[in-house]
């Protein structure tokens, strides 16, 4: 399994996180949400694996325009949260990076350089 970064091109994090994976070497498809979507399962993984908390990005104009009843519904229910991911992709914190490295396996939500560093050293 080679690496993949999820995410959304035009997004500045997104940028700064394709730089990092170059100056650091790492190969790596790209998988754009707003071209091709995301399945339930892959979400369903990086919940299962990181936390709904980690994953789902409650500081964006998406969240915000959600009704209470939605937002109150995806709190209650890591289900109802998934879906909501699925069908608002904007929604799920960028990047999200998978794969395999060295035989080690790969999964890291958001920008942080440090972590970054560590799984591709």
């Amino acid at each position: 399994m080679t690496i993949t970064i999820y995410g959304i091109k035009s997004c500045d994090t997104m940028k700064k996180a394709f730089l990092k994976l170059d100056e650091l070497g790492v190969d790596y498809d790209f998988h754009d949400y707003k071209k091709q979507g995301i399945d339930k399962e892959s979400v369903q993984r990086w919940v299962d694996k990181l936390g709904l908390d980690k994953v789902l990005n409650k500081r964006g104009t998406t969240w915000r325009k959600l009704s209470e009843e939605q937002k109150q519904a995806a709190d209650d229910s890591n289900d109802s949260a998934i879906d909501f991911l699925v069908a608002n992709t904007s929604m799920i914190k960028r990047p999200i990076v998978e794969g395999s490295y060295q035989d080690k396996a790969v999964l890291l939500c958001g920008l942080d350089k440090a972590e970054f560093d560590t799984a591709f050293s």
